[in-house]
């Protein structure tokens, strides 16, 4: 199951509609396709999408959004994801779903509308209010343009109301699931932004080790007496053994211990394909780190599956990783947050992504000067 473009109207946080398109919007040159995931004919899915901005900018947001989406399309009952909050007290969202079913050969898209009511302990709780699944065959009619036209297209399955044995906060995807057998792998590393911390023993690869840390000379673990044992052994000194992953976070940097979780999650959606979503990608790893892993989801030889990579970043200098502008989005908050499409913003080749982005080239995507001016007053007027 691959997602082609999700959009969300009335989020509460949002300003104006939620729009993100997978599909590559801008020209496929032929030296580009190997960083692209070629769906059928000539639609191509970008394998990173990222969203560029300020701080509270609205980066988050948009992220738990999309994992609303990719929580619906795998059954998850909304009352229990851990992104439900991005829907307030909404009275009403709708979301549409677009999506490409790998087995079944369809352009499928999942039309959903949510609600909240307040549940018998004063909390939120939410429901569905209507829900549709409509499907097409690709055929060489399709365009990016008609791609996801889907007027006059009847449902091949309609949420009632009436179904026994369906929850309210459950998508009709549960009985399309069932029977393809097809749901996509999803990684939310969004509680990991700020804490990080070893907690299973996975393996670690040892090449990763090296690049994380050149330091370390060995770092594994095997179990002894069914307890885990703890090797861990700096260069030139003697081998340490630890009992528990508690301790282990004492002898390694925060980046290190974010590095194996990331890149271990990214090993496992390169491998099998699916979705891994991360909050301010660059904290606690320096710019080659991060241009190393978004560059793997780039490198079809490495992501083989067509796993996609969805972040969040402060850095615009992460834009000229970035090979096409159709997969950053610019994000903003103006009275209510707005995101928009880099290749809707800048279509001049020969300006800089992170210079404009930096430069105020792109509005709204730096601190403004009056901000500037008040700030420096206050710094100069600090007595000494």
């Amino acid at each position: 199951m691959k997602v082609l473009r999700i959009t969300a109207q009335g989020l509460p946080l949002f300003k104006e509609p939620l729009d993100v398109n997978f599909c590559a919007q801008q020209r496929v040159p032929e030296q580009q396709r190997e960083s692209l995931r070629q769906i059928f004919s000539h639609v191509f899915l970008n394998q990173i999408c990222g969203f560029i901005g300020l701080n509270a900018s609205g980066k988050t947001s948009v992220l738990k959004a999309l994992l609303l989406a990719l929580g619906l399309l795998n059954n998850d009952p909304i009352n229990h994801m851990p992104v439900k909050d991005i829907l307030g007290n909404t009275k009403k969202t709708s979301l549409s779903i677009y999506f490409y079913s790998e087995t079944q050969k369809e352009i499928c898209l999942l039309e959903t509308a949510i609600t909240s009511d307040t549940g018998m302990n004063g909390a939120t709780v939410y429901r569905i209010l209507s829900e549709t699944l409509k499907t097409k065959k690709p055929n060489s009619g399709i365009t990016r343009i008609n791609l996801f036209d889907f007027t006059n297209i009847k449902p091949s399955i309609e949420r009632r109301g009436n179904e026994e044995f369906l929850p309210e906060d459950v998508s009709i995807m549960i009985a399309r699931n069932k029977k393809t057998r097809e749901t996509s792998l999803v990684s939310n590393l969004l509680l990991l932004t700020n804490t990080n911390i070893l907690e299973s023993p996975e393996e670690i690869a040892p090449e990763l080790i090296s690049f994380l840390d050149p330091t370390i000379e060995k770092l594994y673990f095997e179990e002894h007496d069914q307890k885990i044992l703890i090797h861990l052994k700096f260069v030139d000194q003697d081998e340490i053994r630890l009992n528990s992953f508690t301790d282990l976070n004492y002898y390694l940097s925060s980046g290190t211990i974010k590095g194996i979780i990331t890149f271990t999650k990214a090993r496992e959606i390169l491998n099998y394909g699916g979705y891994l979503v991360i909050d301010e990608l660059e904290n606690h790893f320096n710019k080659e780190i991060v241009s190393t892993l978004m560059r793997f989801f780039m490198d079809s030889g490495v992501n083989k599956k067509g796993g996609t990579l969805i972040f969040s970043t402060h850095y615009p200098e992460l834009l000229d990783v970035f090979e096409r502008n159709d997969c950053a989005y610019i994000t903003r908050n103006n009275n209510g947050l707005t995101v928009e499409n880099l290749v809707n913003l800048l279509n001049r080749n020969d300006i800089k992504r992170s210079d404009a982005f930096q430069s105020g080239f792109l509005s709204g995507t730096t601190p403004s000067y009056e901000a500037y001016l008040k700030l420096k007053k206050a710094f100069s007027n600090e007595k000494a």
